[in-house]
C-alpha cells in the first residue's frame, strides 16, 4: 500500500487545491498524514475534511528533514509520497504514474514533473521547463545521464520513496535548512540504489519569487552546501550548472518577447550568486548575520 505525507503551515487557498487534486487521484492510500505546524488560517480544518491524520508538530520544531523523518516512523507502508501543501496534483493519475517507477527493484526514490502554476510569471515558467523535462530517466552512479550534481536532484514537492531504501541510509537528516531530498538520494546512489524522474507524473508548483526572496533562497542553499559538502565532493560543484541555466534563461525570455524581464532576470542572477556565496560562508557570518539573510529563519536558533 501506499501512503501520503504533506507538513502544512497556513496552506490557503492553494493548500485547499492541492486536497482536492490528492482526492481525485485513482491510487488509492492506506494512510494520508498531515505534519501541522500551527497554522493560524483553516488548513488544520480542511485537512480533518479531506480524511487526513493530522499530527501536531510541537511548536518552534519543524524542520525539513527532522519532521518528514517523524512522519516516516508513523507509517509502516513500504512505499510514502511526499507532497508540498502548494502542489496541485495535475490529473487524477499523477500518483499512480509516480509509483509505478517502483515496479523497478533496484529504484529508491522517484520525483515527478513540476508545471508552473496558472499565475507563474516568465522566470516560474523557465525554471520550471529547465528544470522538469519532458523525458523520464532512472539515474545511478553509473549512468551517463544526468551528469555532475543534477544527478541527485529530487523535490520532496513531488516525490516517492521506497521506506526501506530510505532507511537503509538513516532517513532524511535531522536537522537541515533544506534540501533534505537532495541529502537522502546521494546517500541512496553511494549505496548503489537508482533514482527515478517519472515525467508523466505531473503536479503543478512554483513560485513567483522576488529579487530578494531569490538571495534568501541561495542562501540558503549555500548553507545546506556548506555544511554537506560532501555531496559537491561527490557529484561536483553546482556553480557550472548554474551559468548554463541563466545563459538559457536570458534566451528563453528573448525568444518569447519577455523583455521587460531580462533586466529582473539579471538582477535574481546576481542575487542568486551573491546568496549563494555568502550561504557557504554563514559560519564565518555567524547565527545572528545569518538569521537574518535566510529564507528558513528558524534553522539559525536563537
Amino acid at each position: 500500500m501506499v501512503a501520503l505525507v504533506i507538513p502544512v503551515y497556513n496552506g490557503g487557498e492553494l493548500y485547499r487545491q492541492c486536497l482536492q487534486s490528492v482526492n481525485r487521484q485513482a491510487c488509492q492510500f492506506s494512510k494520508k498524514l498531515v505534519m501541522e505546524s500551527g497554522s493560524s488560517d483553516a488548513s488544520r480544518e480542511l485537512s480533518i475534511e479531506y480524511g487526513f491524520d493530522v499530527y501536531d508538530v510541537p511548536a518552534g520544531t519543524f524542520n525539513h528533514g527532522g519532521t518528514r523523518s517523524d512522519a516516516v516512523e508513523m507509517i509502516d507502508d513500504e512505499i510514502i509520497v511526499f507532497i508540498t501543501q502548494d502542489a496541485i496534483l495535475d490529473n487524477p493519475d499523477a500518483i499512480k504514474n509516480l509509483i509505478k517507477c517502483f515496479d523497478n527493484s533496484d529504484v529508491g526514490a522517484v520525483y515527478g514533473r513540476q508545471l508552473p502554476h496558472n499565475d507563474g510569471n516568465p522566470l516560474a515558467i523557465h525554471a520550471r521547463t529547465t528544470s522538469y523535462g519532458p523525458e523520464s530517466y532512472v539515474a545511478s552512479m553509473e549512468s551517463d545521464y544526468p551528469v555532475g550534481i543534477r544527478k541527485c536532484f529530487m523535490s520532496n514537492s513531488f516525490a516517492a520513496y521506497r521506506r526501506s531504501a530510505l532507511l537503509e541510509v538513516g532517513g532524511f537528516p535531522d536537522n537541515v535548512i533544506l534540501s533534505e531530498d537532495m541529502y537522502a538520494v546521494a546517500k541512496m546512489l553511494k549505496l548503489g540504489w537508482k533514482i527515478a524522474y517519472a515525467a508523466d507524473a505531473r503536479a503543478q508548483h512554483s513560485h513567483n519569487y522576488s529579487v530578494g526572496e531569490e538571495f534568501r533562497r541561495y542562501f540558503d542553499i549555500g548553507v545546506f552546501q556548506s555544511q554537506e559538502d560532501w555531496i559537491l565532493e561527490t557529484f561536483g560543484s553546482p556553480e557550472g550548472e548554474g551559468i548554463r541555466v541563466v545563459l538559457h534563461q536570458f534566451g528563453f525570455l528573448m525568444k518569447h518577447g519577455h523583455f521587460l524581464w531580462i533586466p529582473r532576470a539579471f538582477f535574481a542572477a546576481g542575487a542568486k550568486f551573491l546568496g549563494y556565496k555568502l550561504g557557504r560562508k554563514n559560519e564565518r557570518l555567524g547565527p545572528n548575520v545569518s538569521r537574518k539573510l535566510a529564507m528558513h529563519r528558524a534553522f539559525f536558533k536563537r
